[in-house]
């Protein structure tokens, strides 16, 4: 099969244009004029096709479309907009969920396809709890995952008990809409007993949304041992949770501190 880089071509004729016309227009006329000769040429007939790019995509029946697609991701061919208009105009749902088994471009084409469609979440259960996928796709496929946190709960809560990355288990049930005692009590025991991430734990209480926290973030920001970014983040816990916390605290040793708000000797720099 012959892969077209339409991009490519219309690069090439865009610096022609550009050479042509080297002073014509301003940096922001060229913004608003470049898409508009990209959708000019999709519906402009290249004679070796003797059809429109638009027209060349349009033509093709569903099953070749996603085998160029599938192409074009394999060989590193940029898919242009005319195909993926093209892919992303039809129902192609289940001929795409197979890029899930394919190479890293069909998988990372397949993803943003199906978003958090909840026909993906199973894929996105293992890629984040059962595979050594790269970071980058587990935070993004996390990401997903929180949209539809109370659709995976309990599956998470499973890889969560069986210690298989936690910290984005407890972000993911954060995210739950749904008030569930033992979430509470998980992300309660986190915030308690996990002292390197106050911050951190106080997030995801505020992101749960659950008042009944309020009482051990109010114990916790009382803590003379506390950090200056652990306040912030419990104080905009609290506050989060409707609750309201106005002592006047002391971090002027606190390194982060002066780092944050700048040592400039004032008394109004000391205290918060």
């Amino acid at each position: 099969m012959k892969l077209y880089d339409f991009d490519a071509t219309f690069d090439k004729k865009l610096s022609e244009f550009l050479l042509k016309n080297p002073s014509k227009y301003s940096e922001e006329e060229w913004e608003e004029l470049i898409p508009k000769l990209y959708e000019k040429f999709g519906n402009t007939k290249i004679n070796a096709l003797g059809k429109t790019p638009v027209e060349y995509y349009a033509d093709m029946s569903d099953e070749e479309l996603v085998k160029t697609l599938s192409s074009h991701l394999k060989k590193g061919v940029t898919v242009s907009g005319f195909l993926q208009d093209e892919v992303y105009a039809r129902n192609l749902k289940t001929l795409i969920y197979n890029f899930f088994n394919g190479e890293d471009g069909e998988i990372d084409f397949a993803i943003n396809y199906f978003g958090s469609d909840s026909a993906a979440l199973q894929f996105y259960l293992k890629t984040l709890f059962e595979s050594d996928s790269k970071t980058e796709r587990k935070n993004e496929v996390c990401a997903l995952l929180t949209e539809k946190a109370d659709e995976v709960k309990l599956s998470v809560l499973n890889y969560y008990e069986r210690g298989l990355e936690r910290d984005f288990a407890l972000e993911i049930l954060a995210a739950c809409k749904i008030k569930d005692d033992k979430i509470f009590n998980i992300l309660i025991k986190e915030f308690t007993f996990d002292l390197e991430n106050i911050a951190k734990n106080a997030y995801l209480l505020a992101t749960y949304g659950d008042e009944k926290a309020l009482p051990t973030l109010y114990k916790k920001i009382d803590d003379e041992d506390i950090t200056y970014v652990e306040y912030t983040e419990l104080k905009y816990a609290i506050e989060r949770l409707g609750g309201y916390y106005d002592k006047e605290r002391n971090f002027e040793l606190d390194p982060y501190y002066a780092l944050i708000k700048g040592q400039n000797g004032s008394d109004n720099n000391k205290k918060s």
